[in-house]
């Protein structure tokens, strides 16, 4: 940054480079407004990058956020954004093992297919027929809510109205899921898989009274207006890329290695104080948006911090010479990892894994589920690595809270490694460690990350990719027009803690332009 652009009044300064902040600074230069764009990192992108993790090595992962379900195509064609997404043939793959078979339950690859897999994991069509029912109701939710998270928050009334179903209404925002899953599914394993979209970063029971995992599932299910869950094509980062680019193009100014460190606002022109290896400067500006936490929020304006937050995953990052085989020989293993690969997910297990976290203890069998990026999009691998077949492999870990790493975050992130591919190995015909490929000094291509790892990383609290509990997409008590709005007239929160904020969406900051935009100064 030149000291003639820190020294101007911008109409906007957004503090975090992230995607949210991205789409923030597009949206608003496009709209002929003064942008800068303030990154404490030497990148952009945040949580949504593409990096090449393993030395020497030519494979470009999504390192911390991976898929795409909840970006509007209104973005995307509003902002003229270089992006596509790739989908994904199979849904899932559930390995178990039933009269001391291996078998599973395989979705997608057709409707035929899928119901013939129910009914051999099953024995009947029964399972397969509520699924249906089950699934064709969420779609019905998601084509009336999605369209709602780009427009002023409805109220909680102007919402149950859009959804028009009772039934549904009941199931998703008024009693805990678990009831609902029980009630329409008999299998443990067909409950798991239900219930895996309420859990994802959320550290909940299938009944928790707070309906925390309500609201998990809700934003599992209504992306699109499908829930499908889509691959970004060149990884992460291309989306971020086509985000900066298209900012940059619109005329905003983005600075990265620039700390933000202090808000000062009366409510009509704020200056923010940041810091970069030069030393300090202040950038004034009529509104400020803030892509960061509402912890870091508070520590910018000298507000009262919300009650901390608190993430619940591992996360690990691989690369493989080749898929393993399976135990199950129905299963091609392109297949099995091309969509969710389930594991330890069975109704019981999710729930003992819950119940020993809450206690202290690291689960016994800790649930996870890994997706292959490269089988569907293989142009994050150089070419030499694609022709020798090697695969990339991106596990989550559920039920892992932060607390469970502060004696020892390092010794306990590695007990939790080996015994979450233990679970793994367990379906496996061969061990993965044989599978997985060597780094430039020989080291296997393998990184994990825990709750804690995430806060130093990203900055996100307590590790929580949400940034603190996800949100009912309608107004509740203190929530403005948008669900952007603080205390601060001229400050708003563009990030995942916003109302509606929460995964790789761009909709926080969509909102937060669109706010900026009526006060019309």
């Amino acid at each position: 940054m030149s000291a003639s652009q820190e020294s101007r009044t911008y109409d906007a300064v957004i503090i975090g480079g992230g995607h949210n902040g991205l789409v923030a600074a597009a949206y608003l230069a496009r709209a002929g407004r003064s942008v800068l764009v303030l990154e404490r990192l030497d990148h952009t992108g945040g949580a949504a990058v593409s990096t090449r993790p393993f030395t020497g090595v030519d494979a470009r992962l999504s390192r911390y956020s991976y898929l795409v379900s909840l970006l509007p195509r209104k973005i995307v064609q509003d902002l003229g954004l270089d992006f596509r997404l790739a989908t994904r043939t199979i849904s899932s793959y559930t390995p178990t093992e039933r009269g001391g078979r291996p078998t599973g339950l395989l979705v997608g690859g057709g409707e035929q297919r899928t119901r013939e897999a129910f009914a051999r994991l099953t024995g009947s069509e029964d399972e397969y027929r509520a699924w249906q029912r089950f699934y064709d109701m969420t779609g019905r939710v998601a084509r009336r809510v999605f369209p709602t998270l780009t427009e002023p928050l409805p109220t909680r009334e102007e919402l149950r109205r859009a959804v028009d179903d009772e039934e549904a209404w009941r199931i998703l925002f008024e009693e805990p899921l678990g009831v609902a899953v029980e009630q329409n599914f008999k299998d443990d394993l067909v409950r798991g898989v239900v219930l895996t979209d309420a859990l994802i970063g959320t550290f909940a029971d299938a009944h928790d009274p707070s309906l925390t995992q309500n609201r998990c599932f809700l934003y599992h299910v209504i992306g699109g207006g499908t829930g499908a869950w889509d691959v970004p094509v060149g990884g992460m980062g291309a989306l971020t890329d086509a985000l900066a680019d298209a900012a940059r193009a619109a005329g905003a100014v983005i600075a990265t290695g620039h700390r933000a460190v202090r808000i000062d606002t009366d409510g009509g022109t704020a200056e923010v104080t940041h810091r970069t290896a030069d030393g300090e400067g202040v950038a004034t500006a009529r509104h400020v948006l803030v892509n960061a936490s509402p912890q870091e929020l508070a520590t910018l304006t000298g507000d009262t911090p919300p009650p901390p937050a608190e993430g619940a995953q591992l996360k690990v990052n691989m690369l493989l010479k080749r898929l393993p085989r399976l135990r199950d020989p129905s299963v091609d293993p392109r297949e099995a990892f091309a969509g969710t690969f389930h594991i330890a997910e069975g109704y019981g297990q999710l729930a003992a894994a819950h119940a020993q976290a809450a206690a202290g203890e690291l689960p016994a069998a800790p649930p996870s589920e890994i997706y292959c990026h490269s089988l569907t999009d293989p142009s994050i691998l150089g070419p030499d690595l694609a022709a020798q077949g090697y695969q990339t492999l991106t596990l989550f870990g559920l039920h892992t809270p932060a607390r469970l790493f502060e004696r020892d975050n390092d010794a306990v992130r590695e007990e939790l490694l080996k015994s979450t591919l233990a679970q793994l190995d367990a379906h496996l015909a061969e061990p993965l460690a044989d599978c997985l490929a060597t780094d430039a000094e020989g080291r296997p291509c393998l990184e994990a990350r825990s709750p804690l790892d995430l806060e130093r990383d990203l900055g996100l609290p307590g590790g929580n990719i949400f940034h603190r509990e996800l949100s009912w997409p309608h107004i509740q008590d203190g929530t403005g027009r948008w669900g952007v709005e603080t205390r601060h007239a001229n400050v708003l929160l563009c990030g995942a803690g916003a109302v509606r904020g929460g995964g790789v969406s761009g909709v926080p900051g969509h909102n937060a332009a669109m706010a900026v935009l009526e006060a019309g100064d």
